[in-house]
């Protein structure tokens, strides 16, 4: 099934599975986190595709398709981790420790955005770029899980652009924490949210999804990949991400962005420029992953830093002591 979360043309929010250009309303209130909490994700969305409530998903807003409670982003790509490290240090490369465990950073869940959402750069930012990802959501708890058992407790996939504001990014880290500001404005979900049933057919034999990725800027296609390239795959993730700690129903990990173009940053370390240049407001970023759809959000203009009141630099301070 195909799960949506929408904007209705008087504001009501309405969650429902998609089947074909229909959407079949689940009852009024009931959100996708809801059903993954309580366990009745499916059984609901049988009984929508049972009903007579359906409505014409054209004119409406694609919503995130749940409002997750944390985001986890993954760097799985070794390609891309190549890429970018150039576009830091041209003679920089794939540290040693990215092949010993998987890792990751925690986003802001309370920026997602919609399919179709437009999308502004941050202040201060003048360096915006995309990143074309998959994301797992979780639908059962758990924790210290196998890779075998975190299968289970995968509900489904969206795709997943983790937006960079690369200057920012690029500031923050030199202070060995982050990223921070440069992350924490837009990640884009959507269009739908797809139970796992649905992908098996492309699973290969090593355990990955060999789903398709493209991505363009305003028409013209920046990239190409196969998620089926990340270092490891989404139960290996999970199964990290379980070491220790819980992992909760609506939890949505990232797979990282893919590389062959997955983001401008690593086209920037190999090709030694800005080319493409980064992006501005009017470019429409478009992604397409096999089996889930498309998302495409037009970038606009931003808060002005000029228009804030100015960040005050740290005072030095004594070292005195009691």
């Amino acid at each position: 099934m195909r799960f949506a979360t929408v904007e209705e043309p008087d504001g009501a929010v309405r969650c429902g599975v998609v089947e074909g250009e229909s959407l079949h309303r689940l009852p009024p209130g009931a959100t996708v986190l809801d059903l993954l909490r309580t366990g009745t994700l499916h059984d609901a969305g049988r009984d929508a595709l049972s009903t007579a409530d359906t409505v014409a998903l054209a004119g409406l807003r694609l919503l995130p398709p749940l409002q997750t409670p944390t985001v986890r982003d993954f760097v799985t790509f070794e390609e891309h981790v190549e890429g970018v490290a150039r576009s830091v240090s041209a003679d920089a490369g794939v540290v040693a420790e990215w092949y010993e465990a998987p890792t990751f950073y925690f986003t802001n869940p309370c920026a997602l955005v919609g399919a179709h959402d437009d999308i502004a750069a941050p202040p201060g930012c003048a360096v915006l770029d995309f990143e074309l990802e998959v994301a797992a959501v979780i639908g059962r708890a758990g924790t210290n899980l196998s890779p075998t058992q975190a299968r289970d407790h995968i509900v489904g996939y969206t795709i997943f652009n983790d937006w960079s504001a690369r200057d920012l990014q690029r500031r923050e880290m030199r202070v060995n924490l982050g990223p921070a500001k440069g992350k924490d404005f837009a990640t884009t979900l959507g269009p739908v949210l797809v139970t796992t049933d649905e992908l098996e057919p492309y699973r290969d034999d090593e355990g990955f999804l060999r789903l398709g990725m493209t991505v363009t800027v305003n028409g013209v296609e920046i990239g190409r990949d196969l998620l089926s390239n990340m270092g490891w795959p989404f139960e290996e993730l999970l199964a990290y991400a379980a070491r220790g700690t819980w992992v909760r129903p609506g939890d949505v990990l990232g797979s990282g962005t893919c590389g062959n173009g997955g983001c401008l940053a690593e086209l920037w370390g190999r090709h030694g420029t800005q080319d493409p240049p980064p992006l501005k407001p009017g470019d429409v970023v478009t992604m397409t992953v096999e089996g889930i759809g498309t998302i495409a959000n037009t970038v606009v203009k931003g808060v002005e830093a000029a228009a804030l009141t100015p960040i005050t630099p740290a005072r030095t301070r004594p070292r005195n002591r009691p």
